[in-house]
């Protein structure tokens, strides 16, 4: 009995013991949720004391700011209210008092005429300055600047260059992107040849004519040859005089007393001279035009020492008798044979496929532009542009240039830029149909 008892008392002790190790641990569980309340309660009071702060903050901001712009525009409002008040009192005192209002307004109208005056009479010097030293309005291209101070220092690069590279006028072959028949291209240079002989012996130039297709190379070769000679070179055309009326005579008279001025002497070249230069006795031919004409006759009547007159023409027939009497060489463009076409191809593919894409030296052009996709070329052999010039029968060196240009044009239209054989015949052909189609027109019109 004892013994039972023992145990039921071990029994009891243990069962109070676990009882009060639960209720120890319900109460630290408790104990751990009320501080973690209490924790997330500091918290949530935290940021909201904090936003508080923040919105007071905000609010002081506000209030300052509005504070600060109410008190800038009180300021502003007094000193407009100010500076018209003063105003007003002027106006008051001018308009109360006659001798200060005529004065005023003798103010006034001094200050307008000044300002007048002083545009008009800068207006005038300028056109004065510009009609004494500018370029005459009828050329449209120059190797000379608009005014005696242009161009000085590209000119004096190209001076220093000509000097450390030496004379390259006798050694220069071809005439750019002009390809001209081998005898025509020897004439040409020894014209040139004799020209710079002719400036340096201080002997009387010798006037030319120019005739042929268009697109044959006239204006280019004229422009070499000026730069060949050594002479400077200007360009205008006969449409451009015709609309000047009565003012053609004045403009002819300043053209070639501005072309006198050059030190080097001047090739004077006029593109399309049947257009004022035909023949007088042309029953549509105004007034104002026989004046020019006369007036042009004037001043080439004596062989020159500073200007060498260079025409050019697609009808030499229509010229006047005293114009054709002042020409000393008269030369043919003749349309580029077969070989030449075939070189101008050669030379066009360099030039719009070869070197397309190619950026050229210099820091900005690198900087600021974009890489052009290269054109690649596969299986485009010198037969196949044999083949091209073969069928190209007539065409001018414009004419083969804009069909090297229809073909670059051809080429971007593709999405991975490669010229090959069947692109380029194809570009060929329909630009062999255009010129024919162009050729039935022209001769239907004709027979009109």
């Amino acid at each position: 009995m004892q013994e039972e008892s023992g145990m039921r008392q071990e029994a009891a002790r243990r069962a109070t013991e676990e009882q009060i190790q639960a209720q120890r641990r319900q109460t630290e569980r408790e104990k751990a949720e009320i501080e973690r309340e209490t924790i997330r309660v500091r918290a949530m009071a935290e940021a909201e004391g904090r936003a508080h702060e923040a919105k007071l903050a905000e609010d002081v901001n506000r209030r300052i700011l509005v504070d600060r712009a109410n008190a800038e525009r009180e300021k502003w409002i007094a000193a407009i209210n100010t500076t018209f008040e003063h105003i007003g009192g002027g106006f008051r005192a001018i308009l109360t008092d006659q001798n200060k209002l005529v004065v005023a307004v003798g103010g006034v109208t001094a200050l307008a005429a000044g300002i007048y005056t002083t545009r008009e009479g800068a207006r005038v010097v300028w056109s004065y300055v510009d009609r004494i030293l500018g370029q005459p309005s009828l050329i449209r291209e120059s190797s000379r600047g608009k005014y005696p101070w242009s161009g000085v220092f590209s000119r004096a690069m190209s001076s220093l260059k000509g000097a450390n590279g030496g004379s390259t006028t006798k050694s220069e072959k071809g005439f750019g992107d002009v390809i001209l028949h081998p005898s025509l291209e020897k004439r040409i240079q020894q014209l040139a040849n004799a020209t710079a002989n002719t400036k340096a012996h201080q002997a009387p130039f010798r006037n030319m004519l120019f005739y042929g297709p268009p697109g044959t190379g006239k204006t280019m070769v004229a422009r070499e040859l000026a730069r060949r000679s050594g002479l400077d070179y200007a360009l205008m055309t006969g449409g451009d005089v015709a609309p000047l009326g009565s003012q053609a005579v004045t403009k002819i008279h300043q053209l070639f007393d501005w072309s006198k001025k050059s030190k080097k002497g001047l090739l004077l070249f006029i593109d399309e001279a049947d257009a004022f230069l035909c023949e007088r006795n042309k029953t549509y031919m105004s007034e104002a035009q026989r004046s020019a004409l006369n007036a042009l006759l004037f001043r080439t009547g004596d062989q020159s020492k500073d200007i060498v007159l260079a025409l050019a023409t697609n009808r030499p027939g229509d010229l006047d008798s005293a114009v054709a009497d002042r020409i000393d060489e008269v030369i043919e463009f003749p349309l580029p044979g077969e070989d030449e076409r075939f070189k101008l191809i050669k030379l066009y593919l360099e030039k719009y496929i070869s070197q397309a894409g190619e950026r050229k030296p210099g820091l900005f052009s690198n900087l600021f532009k974009k890489q052009q996709q290269k054109i690649e070329i596969k299986g485009l052999t010198d037969d196949i542009l044999r083949e091209a010039a073969a069928r190209t029968e007539g065409f001018s060196g414009r004419e083969v240039a804009k069909m090297m240009a229809g073909v670059q044009a051809a080429v971007y239209g593709t999405e991975d830029c490669v010229l090959d054989a069947n692109l380029f015949r194809e570009v060929v052909d329909y630009k062999v149909a255009e010129h024919q189609q162009r050729r039935k027109l022209a001769a239907a019109e004709g027979d009109k």
